[in-house]
C-alpha cells in the first residue's frame, strides 16, 4: 500500500471491508462457510486497537486487508459506525466467536500457535476436550512468521487459530494465504490466553457493558496500559477528526 493513502482513507477501506452480522442466523452461516472451505482463508477481527494501528502502520494495513474475512470486534467499533451512520450488527468479540470456530471444526485437524507454555499445551488439551477437535500441532508464538510457514506446509492442518497479538498474527495469516495453502487461519489474539486459564474473563455483566477491556486493563495494567489508557483517547480523537 502507498505510503500517502492517508489514514482516513485506511479506515474507509477497512470499514468497507468489514463483514456485518446482523443476527445468530448469519452467525451460523458464517460457521458453516468456514468449516466447509476448501481454500485458504484468512479471518481477522477489527476492534479500536486494530484502527489506532491502521492508522500508524501501512504494513499491518495491508496484512489485514488480505483476510477473507473482518469481523467487527468491541464497542469502540460499534460507536464508529454510529457516527458514521452506519449498520453496525453484532458485536463479533473474537473470546466469543473462535471457540465457536474451533467446535465447528469437531473431528478435524486444528493447529494452536501462540502464547506460551504451559497455557498453549492447556489451550489445545482444552478444545481437544471440549470441542472434539484432533491437535494437529502446537507452537509457542515467539518465532520469526517465515517459521509458521514452513509449519503450514509441513503439518497441512484445516484450521490454525494463531494467538500471537498484532500485527504479528496477521503478517503470520497473510503469508500463509499468500501460499494457497487449503487451511482457515483465524488471528485470535489472546484466545490461547483465555483458552488455557492464563487470562480470565470478565463477569457476563461487565461483557454486556462493554466494559471488559476495562477489566483487563486492571488485570494486566503494565502490558495494556499503551493499548487501552493511550489507545483509547487516541480512537476517539481520530474518530472526531474523521471526515
Amino acid at each position: 500500500m502507498n505510503q500517502q493513502v492517508s489514514w482516513q482513507d485506511r479506515w474507509q477501506a477497512v470499514i468497507h471491508k468489514l463483514r456485518i452480522v446482523l443476527d445468530q442466523e448469519e452467525e451460523q452461516q458464517l460457521l458453516v462457510e468456514l468449516a466447509q472451505s476448501s481454500s485458504a482463508k484468512v479471518v481477522g477481527f477489527v476492534n479500536a486497537h486494530a484502527m489506532n494501528s491502521i492508522a500508524e502502520n501501512t504494513g499491518f494495513f495491508d496484512a489485514l486487508m488480505k483476510a477473507d474475512v473482518l469481523l467487527r470486534d468491541g464497542s469502540g467499533m460499534a460507536l464508529l459506525y454510529r457516527y458514521r451512520g452506519l449498520v453496525h450488527g453484532n458485536n463479533m468479540n473474537g473470546t466469543d466467536l473462535i471457540p465457536k470456530i474451533i467446535a465447528a471444526f469437531k473431528g478435524r485437524r486444528v493447529a494452536f500457535w501462540g502464547t506460551e507454555e504451559p497455557y498453549l499445551t492447556a489451550a489445545a488439551e482444552r478444545s481437544a476436550e471440549t470441542f472434539g477437535v484432533q491437535v494437529a500441532s502446537c507452537h509457542h508464538g515467539f518465532e520469526e512468521p517465515e517459521r509458521y510457514l514452513q509449519l503450514a506446509n509441513e503439518i497441512r492442518p484445516d484450521l490454525i487459530v494463531l494467538g500471537m497479538g498484532m500485527p504479528k498474527q496477521e503478517r503470520v495469516a497473510a503469508l500463509i494465504r499468500e501460499a494457497g495453502l487449503p487451511v482457515v487461519v483465524v488471528c485470535g489474539g489472546a484466545i490461547l490466553d483465555f483458552l488455557g486459564k492464563k487470562v480470565q474473563r470478565a463477569p457476563q455483566w461487565i461483557r454486556k457493558l462493554g466494559f471488559e477491556w476495562l477489566y483487563r486493563l486492571l488485570l494486566e495494567p503494565k502490558r495494556l496500559f499503551k493499548r487501552y489508557v493511550i489507545g483509547n483517547p487516541a480512537f476517539m480523537l481520530r474518530l472526531a477528526l474523521w471526515r
